[in-house]
């Protein structure tokens, strides 16, 4: 059992501790089957591009073989570390200014199935200046990407989706189906447990003072019950037992925050359409404003049909 047998690795240049390899070999190794695990690197030094006293020629060279240097280094660490004889490991540097697009051209050139990449705890300031490159992954990555912020997994780590069953949307409703798989498939490989997160928004206070007739507790429970009948069919359709589904009252990303600390997850599953604006407030922002306020690693899903704007046969 194996769904991820082409992986691409986000590397770390002039670092021996690369985390996305670690987790990337983990998946790997709970298979059989074949696994190819690529170690990627984009690097960039803008003072090769102002040697202008070279010709294009020699700047070509001095590029290439830093590139090649770098690409050495990264199969001198590969050699480091133990795996079996069905995972082959390779390295590959490119030269490239934005490492998101250098990374998004190689799953097109290449047929990946998964990109791994080590994340971190982003200051308050640049997310509101930068858009850093996991972002970037989240939004414009035509294939799954696990962001990684833990050295090892828990042994028996639970598995946390979470689905948005109060909406009535083609395209969330089929991701929903494709979060629940991958937390089935990623509990199976880890013996652990797979659970589904869903939260409904609060009753907004205003509402009292500019409608003094609503009944806000009906509202309410007309709300908890809508999102409790549609987790019952989800859970129902995949065959997950109740006591592993979870609805609560309140801001999606809080309250998966709280049932991922409540599970000691191992894994949360989110899905992102890639979309920015008022149009992503649901899944494209949910996975972004959740990725500081977790300690497990994160998977984001596309929705089927999802084209990257960085997809070479559709620009």
């Amino acid at each position: 059992m194996n769904r991820y047998r082409k992986i691409l690795v986000a590397g770390i240049l002039d670092q021996d501790e690369q985390p996305a390899l670690s987790r990337a070999l983990e998946i790997a190794k709970r298979s059989t089957k074949s696994s190819d695990i690529t170690l990627f690197c984009a690097i960039y030094d803008f003072s090769y591009e102002m040697t202008s006293m070279l010709s294009a020629d020699e700047r070509n060279a001095m590029r290439n073989g830093v590139v090649s240097q770098k690409e050495k280094a990264l199969n001198a660490l590969i050699n480091k570390y133990q795996y079996p004889e069905h995972i082959t490991i390779t390295a590959k540097v490119v030269w490239h200014n934005r490492p998101y697009e250098a990374i998004i051209h190689e799953i097109f050139n290449d047929n990946y199935n998964l990109v791994v990449k080590a994340t971190r705890q982003h200051p308050k300031l640049e997310t509101v200046f930068f858009t850093p490159t996991d972002w970037h992954l989240l939004r414009k990555s035509p294939i799954p990407v696990l962001l990684v912020k833990q050295r090892a997994w828990p042994e028996h780590g639970n598995i946390l989706a979470s689905v948005h069953v109060g909406s009535e949307n083609p395209s969330h409703l089929q991701l929903n189906d494709k979060m629940v798989d991958e937390a089935k498939y990623f509990a199976d490989i880890l013996n652990s447990t797979p659970h589904l997160v869903n939260a409904y928004p609060s009753t907004p206070p205003s509402i009292h003072v500019e409608l003094p007739e609503f009944d806000a507790i009906q509202y309410k429970d007309a709300i908890r019950g809508h999102h409790l009948t549609q987790m019952k069919a989800l859970r129902q359709q995949h065959g997950i037992p109740e006591e592993q589904t979870h609805v609560y009252e309140g801001q999606t990303e809080e309250i998966i925050s709280e049932v991922e600390d409540e599970l000691s997850a191992a894994l949360v599953i989110l899905g992102t359409t890639g979309r920015t604006g008022l149009s992503a407030i649901f899944i494209g922002n949910t996975a972004e404003n959740t990725l500081d306020l977790l300690n497990s690693d994160i998977l984001a899903l596309k929705p089927d049909g999802y084209i990257s704007p960085l997809d070479p046969n559709h620009t």
